[in-house]
Order: structure tokens, then C-alpha cells, then sequence
């Protein structure tokens, strides 16, 4: 992605400012004394005055971290440790896990049998399904996404990446593994890119394997990797200096994870630890008052129909009516569980699991949307948007005609390009004269897109994280882009 065309440039100024300053985070975070939260979730108030205060800030602030890199860099064994260190995970489980990893000769697994539970997983030490956890800090609360890395299911990433607030890019140290990963076809690369686009707007980027016998420690082997990621980051559209953080560590041995690096291990890192760092990030401005959205990303029965996934905008109460958009099917909100907890009441940021009466579970769709019915999400078949080309498949063309797996929030929808509008100047940013027959790589421009059934998306600029997408083809991510106009039959479709 050219550095200067930046898919979020049209961005409100409501996300991450950035991360806080490390020297100052204790003392910032000792004048934070959050209520119970249990406490302050069971309290249920019919004012929305006292509702607006529960949802915005009298309860422990909240972070959806998504983990993400390439295969085999140590994303679940990082996520386990967190989860073990953090008192989430006890010994007697560790010891089971270390015993089953072990009898399949897996020993260095065990960590990732946390976050990796079903048998195909742990069987080949690759990541599925979008791992999801939780564990809290004195300060946050944190859902955990574990992506996978294996490119074959980077539409799964795509899912886990569009939940997330921030990203921890994990990295392998040991020689060979970074260069596997950051390398063209690498999905290092492809998961940077794919997180901005998604709306990932803060990165931590961990060094993991520091311990490998082939690195132990080394300041040459770390700088060498910051310096070629830097470059990287910087051309896919990341502030390097105010959204970026580099720290190393030991997913396995849990080394500069919840406390500092001992200078006995190694002499030279004088930063932050990963929980420190985690701490320190800000939290993305949230409009409780805002239209409801909440993008489904799974549905299933329990006394009742379950759905899951990200409030992205307003808040909801037990009791409420809302929509599922676009079968525009109305629905009673029974029950709200967040980290496993009922609660009555939840705003945005949370990831949620809602109980709904008045639809079945086979009518629910992954990219469904839980909607407000005063003011509900839109559903198209066609839209405008600005398209950055990354890389097209060799010997394509990118012209009308030109087909794709179109991936927005939870929305997996095959789509054509119907027209090519305008070609814009990734320099000036200004609008070509001529009307583009056919693009090339790198090339931004104004499209109509056409998809085969209804989708429920946003004006980038009302809603950046219903806004935003990808356009996948042979398992290869092929562009970015922004909707910028929805078009309904009363444009004369």
C-alpha cells in the first residue's frame, strides 16, 4: 500500500491517539479506581442517564487485542502465557496440557493448547478458528482474538482482525522463521496490511523466541528485524512513531511478558513489558448514544437463538427490540453475556453473546446485522467505493467484469466490479480526467461494485468499521477500499 494513500485518511479523529507515556503509566493508572464490575454490570437503571454513565466509564475500560503474524511465530503460545499469567489458566490445567503435548511429541505446544482446543488444532499446531479469551489487568479488561497465521485461512484472520481494537504483530526471532514470514507470499506482510485496512489503527509488534539457541537475546538479530519492519509498516500506512511499539520476548517461557526483562537476561532492553505496554495503550473514543450495529460473526441455539459479536456503535439492554438486518426480522433481546458473564446492559467495544427471541438460528446469517429499528443499518446490492490495488494475480486485468470474494466486517460475499468511475492520483490525490478502462497495481480508483445478495455496510465516514474491506481472489488479498456511497433501488438500480 503506497504511504501516501491511506485508506483512513477520511477518518474521524475519534480513534487511538496513541500510546501513553510509559514513564507516566502507574501514576496514571493508580488514579484510575474503577467500581466492581460485576457490581456496576447487575446494577440495571431505566435512566439513560445513569445507563450512559455505566456504559462510559465506571466500570474497568475495555480492549479487543487481536493477535496476528505469520504461521508457527508463537501467536497461541503468546496468548496462553498471557492467560496463565494472568491467573486465568491454573497449574493442574498447565500440567495436563504439558502431558498431552508431550505424549504427542509436541512438547513446546503445551502453551498453545490454551488457546488452541479442538483436536485438529492441537494435532497440527495450527490455528483454526479465531481464538477467544479473556483476562483482565488492574486497569483493562481484554478480549483476546487468536488469529490464525496459515494463509489458508486468512479469511478467518479477516474476521478476528475486523473485532479488534489494537494489534499485537508477533514476530519470530529465530533464524530462518522471520524471513519465512516477512518475505513475499509471507503472511507477515499480508496480515500488516490487512489489519490497517480493518481498522487495527495501534500495533504492538513482539520479537517472540528470543530465548531460540539462534538468537539468545541478541540486539543485533532485534534491530535487525525493527529495521526492516519499520519500512514495511510505514508504507502500509502505520505511524511508526505514535502507533507502533517494538518489545521483545518469550511467548514460551513467559520472559518480559508481566514483569520487566531482568537485566541478567538481557542487558540491553530498558522498555516496557507486554502487559505494561498493553496498559498504556489508550482506548478508541465509543458513541454509547450512537445508532445500534452490532455485525454477527456467528449464531447458535441455547435456550433460544444466540448471536455473537462486537458492538460497534450505541448500547443495548436487556428487553430492548431490535432489528436483524437485512431480513429486517424483528427480535427481543432476553439475555446479554459478555466474558461469560449476564449482564443487563453492555456498550460499545464489547463482545458480546445476545439471546433473541422472534428469529431462528438457521435464518441468521455470519454478516448479519443486530440494528437499532429507529435508525437501522442499510442493506445494498451495490455500492460506490475508493479502491487501493495492492497486487493482482498475474496476468489479470482490473476492469469491469473483474469478479472477487468481497470480505467487510462479518460479510464473506463473491462481487463483481460493475464500473470504473474515476482514477485518483495516489500523489495529488486529485481526480484523473480521462475515465479509466483498466487499472494496474498500486493504482487508486472510484468503482461500482455489485454483489449477489443484499449486505448491510456503511459510509466509510459514518461508520469507518462497516465501512472498510477487502477484495480477496485465489486466496490472495488483491485490493483495499472504502465505501463511499451506498446505492438502493431509489437510485435507480
Amino acid at each position: 500500500m503506497a504511504e501516501d494513500v491511506k485508506l483512513d485518511e477520511v477518518e474521524k479523529p475519534d480513534k487511538v491517539e496513541g500510546f501513553t507515556d510509559l514513564a507516566h503509566a502507574n501514576s496514571k493508572q493508580a488514579q484510575v479506581e474503577p467500581k466492581d464490575v460485576t457490581e456496576v454490570r447487575e446494577k440495571e437503571s431505566s435512566a439513560p442517564e445513569e445507563f450512559e454513565d455505566e456504559v462510559e466509564g465506571n466500570i474497568k475500560r475495555h480492549l479487543n487485542v487481536v493477535f496476528i503474524g505469520h504461521v508457527d511465530a508463537g501467536k497461541s503460545t503468546t496468548g496462553g502465557q498471557i492467560l496463565f499469567l494472568s491467573g486465568q489458566v491454573d497449574d493442574r490445567t498447565i500440567q495436563k496440557y504439558e502431558k498431552e503435548a508431550k505424549d504427542k511429541s509436541r512438547e513446546s505446544w503445551y502453551m498453545a493448547y490454551i488457546m488452541d482446543t479442538n483436536e485438529e488444532e492441537r494435532v497440527k499446531g495450527k490455528t483454526v478458528e479465531v481464538g477467544r479469551a479473556h483476562f483482565e489487568t488492574e486497569t483493562t479488561r481484554f478480549t483476546i482474538l487468536d488469529a490464525p497465521g496459515h494463509k489458508s485461512y486468512v479469511p478467518n484472520m479477516i474476521s478476528g482482525a475486523s473485532q479488534a481494537d489494537i494489534g499485537v504483530l508477533v514476530i519470530s526471532a529465530r533464524k530462518g522463521e522471520f524471513e519465512t514470514g516477512y518475505e513475499r507470499g509471507g503472511q507477515t506482510r499480508e496480515h500488516v496490511q490487512l489489519a490497517k485496512t480493518l481498522g487495527v489503527s495501534k500495533l504492538l509488534v513482539v520479537v517472540n523466541k528470543m530465548d531460540d539457541p539462534t538468537v539468545n537475546w541478541s540486539k543485533e538479530r532485534y534491530d535487525e528485524i525493527e529495521s526492516k519492519m519499520i519500512p514495511f509498516l510505514r508504507s502500509s500506512g502505520y505511524n511508526v512513531k505514535k502507533d507502533v511499539l517494538f518489545l521483545p520476548l518469550s511467548g514460551l517461557m513467559g520472559t518480559n511478558m508481566k514483569t520487566r526483562l531482568d537485566k541478567s537476561v538481557c542487558s540491553w532492553w530498558d522498555g516496557p513489558c507486554l502487559f505494561e505496554a498493553l496498559d498504556a495503550i489508550e482506548v478508541p473514543t465509543r458513541d454509547p448514544k450512537g445508532p445500534f450495529r452490532l455485525p454477527i460473526i456467528d449464531k447458535f441455539k441455547d435456550m433460544g437463538t444466540v448471536v455473537m459479536g462486537k458492538i460497534e456503535s450505541g448500547s443495548i439492554r436487556e428487553g430492548d427490540s431490535m432489528l436483524i438486518m437485512p431480513n429486517k426480522v424483528q427480535v427481543k433481546v432476553l439475555a446479554i453475556f459478555c466474558d461469560d458473564d449476564k449482564v443487563r446492559l453492555a456498550g460499545p467495544g464489547e463482545n458480546l453473546r445476545v439471546r433473541v427471541s422472534g428469529i431462528e438460528e438457521e435464518d441468521i446469517l455470519s454478516g448479519f446485522v443486530l440494528s437499532s429499528i429507529s435508525k437501522p443499518i442499510v442493506a445494498v446490492s451495490e455500492f460506490v467505493a475508493q479502491l487501493q490495488i495492492l497486487e493482482l494475480l498475474d496476468n489479470a486485468i482490473f476492469t469491469a467484469g473483474y469478479k472477487a470474494v468481497l470480505h467487510v466486517h462479518a460479510v464473506v460475499e463473491e462481487c463483481e466490479i460493475v464500473e470504473l468511475m474515476q482514477q485518483i492520483d495516489p500523489r495529488t490525490k486529485k481526480t484523473m480526467k480521462k475515465k479509466p478502462l483498466f487499472v494496474k497495481n498500486g493504482a487508486v480508483v472510484l468503482c461500482r461494485i455489485q454483489v449477489n445478495n443484499l449486505i448491510c455496510i456503511e459510509n466509510f465516514s459514518d461508520f469507518p468499521q462497516l465501512g472498510r474491506f477487502t477484495l480477496r481472489t485465489e486466496g490472495k488479498t488483491v485490493a483495499v477500499g472504502k465505501v463511499t456511497s451506498l446505492l438502493t433501488a431509489s437510485d435507480g438500480m
